[in-house]
């Protein structure tokens, strides 16, 4: 029996020194990956690697893939050059280390980084998505961050169509207080308003129209025009100075099947509203229509902060125009406002209408001087009458705004 156990014990010893002779060494995995040299479609790849190997696998993709589904690269340093990557994208990286045929490393825990946004492009391409306005799928009309989206209290109709507004300045600049109209804008500012419908108001989900893009952007201290139309697909707009008619239609809230043949404006229209004394100008962006609360901040504020406004301590010293839809303010605030959105670019000092008409329609004309008392039969007529050259606004229009005709109806009968 003791005999037994002694070349038993001989056995396991040998058994052991054999299996101890035969370890391999674990293979450990890739540590601290880094991207260097990001671009807007490339980036350089390091790990660090403490087997000293000479073989490396690199996994990547657009964040969230799968692994086995990612793009795969073999390496024999440790590091790697990234191309053809999408702007303003972020990626997901894995590196596998290769120790021997037989022996690698865990793929490291996921490493990501994102490509640069390229810059907005100051001037008129061909196509929209040229300009670098948006980002991803343009029909998605994600804004770049290279630009910002703004909104107005009191918003210029255009036959019930919605509109995104965009302003894109150029890295390391702002616009400048100068009161409480229009900012001063530095050159190779983009301004975008793009305009849309929804299929049905009810569903948003049921997708929208997106009609066209009007484009604005200062160059060498001048503003120059363009607009964008949209093709069918909504995969591209095509810089378009002629202009077009439009067949449009949609369900609005209350389930009504409405149409329009909705008029793209040629550049020469555009010149029309947006002059003052023969210089092309912006409309919208003034600040005392900017100057209101969104989701509970203002938003002349949050331009203050974020530095793109400057030479405005806060939004309380500049004025603000009222929401022309909200009833609880009086029907004069809401009917100058209205009329100051939608007719004092023109029936204003300086404006298309100037020599034909004493009107002056800023919000910040006394009632006296802006001649509304004494023009009220004109201005009725004209606001009622859907006669080419005859009905106001003469262009951007094809249907009344029922709302808006009652609304200045209303007020012109309190004149009376």
């Amino acid at each position: 029996m003791k005999k037994l156990i002694a070349l038993f014990l001989i056995i396991t010893t040998f058994s052991c020194n054999n299996d101890d002779d035969n370890t391999v060494d674990a293979c450990v995995e890739a540590t601290n990956i880094q991207a260097n040299n990001i671009t807007i479609n490339s980036a350089t790849i390091t790990w660090d690697d403490s087997n000293t190997a000479n073989s490396y696998i690199l996994e990547y993709g657009v964040s969230g893939f799968a692994l086995g589904t990612g793009s795969i690269m073999t390496e024999t340093t440790t590091s790697t050059d990234l191309s053809n990557l999408e702007p303003a994208t972020t990626y997901d990286v894995y590196v596998q280390v290769v120790c021997s045929s037989n022996n690698s490393s865990m793929y490291s825990n996921v490493y990501s980084f994102t490509t640069e946004t390229p810059p907005v492009v100051a001037e008129f391409r061909p196509n929209l998505s040229e300009l670098n306005l948006f980002s991803g799928d343009l029909s998605g009309l994600n804004i770049s961050s290279k630009a910002f989206e703004y909104q107005l209290n009191s918003e210029l109709f255009t036959d019930y169509a919605h509109k995104q507004r965009l302003i894109a300045l150029p890295d390391g600049t702002s616009m400048e207080y100068d009161g409480d109209g229009l900012p001063v804008f530095p050159d190779n500012t983009v301004i975008a308003k793009t305009f849309y419908y929804n299929a049905d108001e009810r569903d948003l989900s049921l997708g929208r129209t997106i009609i066209e893009t009007r484009v604005l952007i200062k160059l060498e201290g001048e503003w120059e025009t363009g607009d964008y139309k949209w093709n069918a697909e909504q995969t591209e707009a095509v810089l378009d100075l002629d202009g077009s008619i439009l067949p449009i239609f949609w369900i609005n809230a209350a389930g009504e099947t409405n149409s329009v043949d909705y008029e793209i404006p040629s550049n020469s229209d555009c010149f029309t509203c947006h002059k003052t004394y023969e210089q092309k100008t912006p409309i919208g962006p003034k600040l005392r229509s900017m100057n209101f609360d969104i989701d509970g901040s203002n938003q002349l504020d949050q331009l203050i902060n974020n530095n793109q406004l400057v030479g405005l301590a806060s939004s309380s010293s500049v004025a603000s125009l009222p929401n022309w839809e909200d009833t609880s303010l009086s029907l004069e605030l809401r009917t100058r406002a209205y009329l100051d959105i939608n007719c004092a670019h023109c029936h204003i000092p300086g404006g298309h209408c100037e020599d034909a008409s004493i009107l002056n329609l800023d919000f910040r004309t006394s009632l006296e001087d802006s001649n509304i008392e004494s023009r009220s039969a004109s201005i009725d007529f004209r606001i009622t009458s859907n006669t080419e050259g005859e009905g106001m606004p003469l262009i951007g229009t094809t249907i009344l705004h029922t709302e808006g005709v009652q609304l200045i109806q209303d007020y012109l009968n309190t004149l009376d």
